[in-house]
């Protein structure tokens, strides 16, 4: 475990619209509750990007942001060096669309980082609301075993190629794509239900809320990935005012 766990907050900047940023406090927080050193390390759109940090969030924008943010990821590769060496990622909407292969933002077809294999085309109508899932178990999230919940809004339909798998089976909201309104799909059944995306170290979601504030086992689950160890090896966090919160949200 490390002395000091680092959080790397990527490009808060420019992919800081929605209160993303909210889920590198809530993992330094219920790191620091467990009497665990931890800070957060902001990396701006002029810095390098650390590739030994523990875990790294990467949050939503506009799509003039998700432009910026993509072109810098993709010139500096420093995150995906940090993905192949096996430190988790956790991102959030428009950081997820910019994590796949290919996304549109302002009218023209944008080259995505492709740590995921997915593909981001506009929807007809925009998703707006809650949005609830039941984890798939998929990769390295085989240990979640509580309902994922947040809030969705955006326009991007994600579609998932074969080597992603969805982060959750969805229950509630539009997930990642309304498969009707954007393509004609084989697979149509499996991307309809689909919310969020797992593959390799990287988990993604359309949740916004903070997710990892509405979703503490799935942000224990990120610390204990960070720390190199199991879910299951950490010491619970008896929070009455988290889990009021939850079954308000679920319901």
């Amino acid at each position: 475990m490390p002395d000091v766990l680092q959080i790397g907050l990527v490009l808060p900047d420019v992919l800081g619209t929605y209160g993303d940023d909210g889920n590198a406090l809530v993992l330094r927080q219920r790191a620091r509750m467990r009497d665990i050193k931890a800070e957060i390390v902001r990396i701006n759109l002029g810095d390098p990007i650390p590739t030994s940090l523990d875990v790294y969030c990467v949050g939503g924008g506009e799509d003039s942001a998700q432009i910026l943010a993509a072109e810098r990821l993709n010139a500096d590769k420093g995150l995906v060096r940090a993905a192949v060496a096996g430190h988790p990622i956790f991102a959030v909407c428009a950081g997820m669309q910019v994590l796949g292969e290919s996304f549109h933002a302002s009218g023209k077809l944008v080259d995505g980082v492709g740590l995921i294999d997915a593909t981001t085309s506009p929807m007809q109508t925009r998703a707006i609301g809650e949005v609830t899932s039941h984890p798939t178990h998929a990769g390295i999230t085989a240990e979640l075993t509580e309902p994922l919940t947040g809030f969705e809004n955006h326009m991007g339909g994600t579609v998932l190629g074969p080597g992603a798998e969805p982060l959750g089976k969805l229950t509630r909201g539009v997930g990642n794509a309304d498969v009707a309104a954007t393509m004609d799909l084989s697979d149509g059944s499996r991307q309809r239900m689909a919310e969020g995306a797992v593959q390799g170290n990287v988990i993604a979601t359309y949740m916004h809320g903070p997710a990892l504030a509405r979703n503490p086992q799935l942000a224990d689950l990120l610390l204990a990935r960070a720390m190199g160890t199991a879910l299951q090896d950490l010491e619970p966090l008896e929070l009455a005012e988290v889990d009021r919160l939850r079954l308000e949200r679920l319901r």
